[in-house]
C-alpha cells in the first residue's frame, strides 16, 4: 500500500496501482479500504502535490513541537515549571538561529557537482535548504533524458529515473526557452519549492547555466528579512530593546488608524494613499543614508555584540608554584 501511494506518479497510474492492489490481496470487499479511496483526493500525495506545503506532512508541525518540548518539560511539570522552561526553549531556539545564521554568512558548503546552477543555490540558499537542494544534484546522475518532440522554443523531454537495477520511473518535463521556465510532472516545486533532479537533467541537457529567479524562494534565502524578530522576548539583547519598543508603538498606532479607515472605502483609499507618500519618503531617505553608510547583514548583527574580553582568571586546583616545604623537607 506504502508503494501505491508513494510511486504512483499521476492520477490513471494510482487508479491502476489502487486497483491491483486490491486484487493481489483479495481486499475488493473491503469496506475500510472503500472509504478511504472515496476520500483519495485528500490525502493521496498525486492529488496534493499541486499546492505549496514546504514539504510539510500533516502532523509534522505537532510531531516536532511535541518532541522540542520533551526536552525541557515533562507531563509532571508544573505551571511554574512550564513557564520557566518555556521562557528557556525560546532562548535555546533564538541561540541555534543565530549559529545558523552565522555558519550560513561564514562558512560554505562545497559544491558537489561543476553545475553554475548548484553554485548560484550555494550562494542563495541557507544551508539546511542547499542540503537538500544537493541531493537533486545527486540524484540527477541516475537520470536518463531524451526529447520527444520540439517547436517554436518549447521542449517536451521524457526523463527515466533509475530508483533501482530493474526499476525506471519516467517522468515528461516541458521546457519553454522564450519565458525560460521548466515544468516537470512529479510537481516537487510546485509542492515543496526546490528544483528536482528531472528538470536539472533537462536545464543540463539544454546547457542553461543560470535559472530564472522565480526558481530562488526568498522563503529559503540567507538574506531573508524575518519579521518575527521584532517580537519581544526575555532573552533579547539590550541594545535591541529600543527598536522593539518603536515597532510595538508603529504597530499600535497603526492598528487603531487602520480599524478607523476600514470603515468605509473614501477612508480605506485616504489611508492607502497615505502609506503610498510615507513609503516613498521612507526609501528616499533610506537611499540617501545608504550612500554615506552601508552595512551588510552579518555585520549589522557583529556590531550589536559586546567586545570579547578575556575569561577571569581562575584559581586552579593542584601544587602552588610557590609552595611551602613540608618539615621533612627542610
Amino acid at each position: 500500500m506504502s508503494q501505491v501511494v508513494w510511486n504512483s506518479h499521476n492520477k490513471d497510474s494510482f487508479d491502476r496501482n489502487w486497483n491491483g492492489f486490491l486484487l493481489n490481496f483479495g481486499l475488493a470487499d473491503n469496506k475500510w479500504l472503500s472509504d478511504l479511496y472515496e476520500d483519495h483526493h485528500i490525502w493521496v500525495p498525486i492529488y496534493l502535490d499541486h499546492h505549496f506545503w514546504a514539504g510539510m506532512r500533516s502532523t509534522q508541525r505537532s510531531e516536532s513541537m511535541h518532541s522540542f518540548f520533551n526536552k525541557y518539560i515533562t507531563r509532571n511539570s508544573s505551571l511554574i515549571q512550564f513557564v520557566k522552561q518555556y521562557d528557556n526553549c525560546l532562548g535555546s531556539r533564538e541561540q541555534a538561529e543565530r549559529e545558523s545564521d552565522a555558519a550560513d554568512f561564514h562558512t560554505v558548503i562545497p559544491c558537489a557537482t561543476k553545475s553554475s546552477i548548484e553554485a548560484q543555490f550555494q550562494e542563495a540558499y541557507t544551508h539546511a535548504k542547499f542540503r537538500e537542494v544537493q541531493a537533486q544534484f545527486r540524484g540527477k546522475a541516475n537520470c536518463i533524458t531524451r526529447l520527444k518532440n520540439s517547436a517554436l522554443g518549447y521542449s517536451v523531454y521524457e526523463v527515466g529515473e533509475q530508483v533501482s537495477s530493474s526499476i525506471f520511473n519516467k517522468f515528461v518535463v516541458t521546457y519553454d526557452s522564450v519565458a525560460v521556465e521548466v515544468k516537470c510532472q512529479c510537481l516537487l516545486f510546485e509542492s515543496r519549492g526546490i528544483m528536482c533532479r528531472h528538470a536539472l537533467s533537462v536545464l543540463s541537457f539544454e546547457q542553461v547555466s543560470q535559472v530564472s529567479p522565480r526558481y530562488i524562494l526568498e522563503r529559503w534565502s540567507k538574506k531573508v528579512k524575518r519579521r518575527h524578530i521584532h517580537i519581544k522576548s526575555s532573552h533579547d539583547e539590550s541594545l535591541m530593546e529600543p527598536r522593539s519598543k518603536r515597532f510595538d508603538q508603529l504597530v499600535f498606532r497603526s492598528q487603531n488608524i487602520c480599524e478607523f479607515a476600514s470603515e468605509s472605502e473614501e477612508l480605506t483609499a485616504i489611508l492607502h494613499c497615505a502609506y503610498d507618500n510615507v513609503m516613498a519618503e521612507i526609501e528616499a531617505l533610506k537611499a540617501k543614508r545608504k550612500g554615506t553608510s552601508s552595512l551588510s547583514h552579518e555585520e549589522a548583527n557583529l556590531e550589536s555584540v559586546n567586545e570579547l574580553q578575556s575569561p577571569p582568571r581562575i584559581r586552579t586546583r593542584g601544587r602552588p608554584k610557590k609552595r611551602l616545604g613540608s618539615k621533612l623537607e627542610k
